[in-house]
């Protein structure tokens, strides 16, 4: 049985896939929100520029703000949703790339539901039902499922079908990732898994005959990445990366026709965010947190990575397996390691400066879920060069999934409101210890309210 993601791979993402569709859609029907809303947080400011953008054809969300939400008026912590910004709109801080990606289900949704309006159904054609609200968690879900996809693609191009199946299965069921692929797959991180991946795909396959289209198709793919997550625009280092590591052999004019195309074709790719921002806010280029949102003197570089507060090591260790991978990565492929450290070390240093750097309530790092197909394809170096075999790699991902899975028990746990039965990871015992102890005492509170 160790061996069928070897012989099924992509058969294998799919049915986790499934799976993952098949919980969230579950979980939707069997325990519904008392309030009957999906969205919260983060997708829900997504989710208004989509419903605005189709239903009132304007970029106008107060009402669906006050729809969503809610609110009679008066309500502490919400004079944002009344008051405008200087060209009479009400701002939003969210990217626009989750919203386009999700349009397509949305709007299949909203075709079945004019539809079924005509046939004699009442079911509200508003834009607000949970019908609605499910097609963005469904595409989310599918969106991760086609990123690991893509991710196992790029880890095999390098090193073949076992340390690519074994390293993408391990990162998106060990990492933060696995929390936003079926849990809250309506955030960004989804839609950021499947853009970053498919640019860092394209390279590879671009790597050994560069041409200013492939240019033209990385450029815009730094684009679309970017739509989905602002910080994704960092992937724009790796074609600059790639133009100075070939220098010499193209000349300058070559190296500057390179940049050009790439620079313009992500301009282009990133002007539906552009179009929001000059209508938001008057600007193409925003900074919507306001200027004080990033702190670049001052990073909290050594509590990204293993402070309790969702620390990227300490909530996701598997990742430093990644991490000692970069090294026989840069050792087999120079210039794809190196690429993959300066992408991730650029990461590093943007989300640390952030001045929320832990990300507000998260499952670990959330933010690093951008880096997903590279630290695929940094634990599939490990794995290669250490011949690991099928059982090595399957008992590897057993032993983190493992502690990933208790983590997300306890935290889900708590999160429901039961902090008597699992406290929330912070503090040795909390991050480390309780998990182990939460299962059992969920047992005996089940046990004993029969």
């Amino acid at each position: 049985m160790t061996g069928v993601p070897e012989r099924f791979p992509g058969a294998t993402i799919a049915a986790v896939a499934v799976i993952f569709l098949t919980t969230y859609a579950g979980s939707l029907i069997w325990f519904p929100k008392p309030n009957g809303r999906i969205l919260i947080g983060d997708a829900l400011h997504h989710y208004v520029q989509l419903r605005s953008s189709v239903f009132d054809r304007d970029l106008r969300f107060q009402n669906e703000y006050v729809r969503l939400y809610g609110l009679k008026g008066g309500e502490p912590d919400t004079e944002w949703i009344y008051d405008v910004t200087p060209t009479g709109y009400v701002r939003n801080k969210m990217p626009v790339g989750p919203a386009l990606l999700w349009s397509p289900l949305f709007l299949l949704v909203t075709l079945g539901v004019w539809l079924a309006g005509l046939m004699g159904s009442t079911y509200p054609l508003d834009g607000y039902g949970r019908l609605f609200q499910a097609s963005a968690g469904l595409t989310g879900i599918i969106a991760a499922g086609a990123g690991s996809w893509i991710a196992y693609r790029a880890a095999r191009s390098l090193f073949g079908t076992r340390p690519a199946i074994w390293a993408t299965l391990t990162i998106w069921l060990a990492s933060s990732a696995v929390y936003y692929s079926v849990i809250s797959p309506t955030y960004s991180h989804a839609p950021s898994m499947l853009a970053v991946g498919g640019f860092w795909l394209a390279w590879l396959r671009v790597l050994d005959r560069p041409t200013l289209r492939g240019y033209a198709v990385l450029g815009a793919l730094c684009g679309v990445a970017a739509l989905m997550r602002w910080q994704d625009a960092l992937l724009l280092l790796v074609p600059a990366l790639d133009v100075l590591w070939h220098l010499r052999a193209s000349g300058p004019r070559q190296a500057a026709a390179r940049l050009a195309v790439c620079g313009a074709a992500a301009a282009l790719a990133f002007s539906p965010q552009m179009v929001v921002w000059s209508r938001l806010y008057g600007a193409p280029l925003a900074i919507p947190q306001g200027d004080a949102f990033m702190r670049w003197h001052d990073p909290a570089l050594f509590s990204m990575l293993f402070s309790d507060r969702h620390g990227l090591l300490s909530w996701t260790p598997v990742i430093a397996l990644s991490i000692a991978g970069f090294l026989p990565l840069v050792w087999r492929f120079p210039l794809v390691g190196t690429a993959a450290i300066l992408y991730f070390l650029a990461s590093w240093y943007v989300n640390a400066a952030a001045a929320d750097w832990w990300a507000g309530e998260a499952f670990g790092a959330r933010r690093f879920v951008s880096c997903f197909p590279v630290f695929v394809l940094g634990l599939a170096a490990l794995l290669d060069r250490l011949k690991a075999t099928t059982r090595t790699s399957a008992a590897m991902m057993v032993v983190f999934c493992s502690l990933t899975f208790l983590l997300l028990l306890q935290y889900q746990t708590f999160m429901h409101g039961r902090p008597d039965l699992a406290p929330y990871p912070e503090g040795l015992h909390g991050l480390w210890l309780a998990r182990f102890r939460v299962p059992f005492d969920l047992l005996g509170s089940w046990l004993g309210s029969r």
